[in-house]
């Protein structure tokens, strides 16, 4: 079932920080990339679309609920998951267990998360399936804490798959990956979409986003300036200003 994300007139503000200006987006059923310089707002709207932060002013839907103030495994039980810039496996669990976490999303936040479903015979079948997906079976004894950053940056993914999202909130996948790294991933990318779940991707790799995302949305000092199809957007004189630091 493809639902629709609406962001109506967000805005967010840190003391005199105007964070985000009346952002507004919607999306389903898409590759939808997120761009824009450093400090232009991309992480601050997925924290608020994710339910990490409250907006300013403005409301999100999600098919057609509204989302905005609900606790984070709220949201991620409305269908809506996501990775961070800043890969936080459980680094004490193995991969196996970070994925079994996920299917205790019944009962969080609470600890019975890792005890009622943790183990459960049907929970480690579909744990098992999403680490040969995300083609981390070999690794799924091993301390998530010993991975390689592209393998943790996949952990991230396969724990959220996990809960069974059809929305995704991938926040700069590609950081510090090699090309080849970079190109297995857009690949299980590309599968997640077959698979009926949509994507939104933060990504400081231009050459990744370009060739991953089906439609583009800029940001800049928290503002929409841009949005369309990749080759739009590259185009753009707005973002090509907004990029190299001069008005366009």
């Amino acid at each position: 079932m493809n639902r629709l994300l609406e962001v109506q007139r967000v805005s967010k503000r840190f003391g005199g920080l105007q964070a985000l200006h009346e952002v507004s987006l919607q999306t389903e059923r898409e590759i939808l990339g997120l761009i824009g310089p450093n400090g232009a707002g991309k992480t601050t709207l997925f924290n608020v679309i994710s339910g990490f932060l409250p907006p300013t002013s403005g409301r999100v839907h999600y098919d057609g609920q509204p989302i905005h103030g609900h606790r984070p495994h709220q949201i991620v039980e409305m269908g809506i998951a996501r990775t961070f810039q800043i890969v936080r496996p459980f680094g004490d669990l193995t991969v196996m267990e970070n994925v079994l976490s996920g299917h205790g999303l019944s009962y969080y936040p609470s600890w019975r998360a890792f005890a009622e479903r943790f183990r459960a015979p049907g929970s480690e079948s579909a744990a098992f399936d999403i680490l040969e997906m995300t083609d981390l079976a070999a690794w799924a004894k091993a301390k998530a804490s010993s991975l390689p950053i592209g393998l943790q940056r996949r952990l991230e993914i396969a724990r959220a798959l996990a809960t069974g999202p059809q929305m995704l909130l991938l926040d700069e996948p590609a950081a510090g990956l090699t090309t080849q790294e970079g190109e297995e991933l857009a690949a299980l990318i590309r599968k997640l979409y077959e698979q009926d779940i949509s994507l939104i991707v933060i990504e400081h790799n231009m050459a990744f986003a370009m060739g991953l995302c089906q439609r583009i949305v800029v940001l800049a000092q928290g503002q929409i300036i841009a949005e369309g199809t990749p080759a739009e957007v590259q185009s753009n004189p707005a973002v090509i200003g907004a990029y190299l630091g001069s008005e366009a």
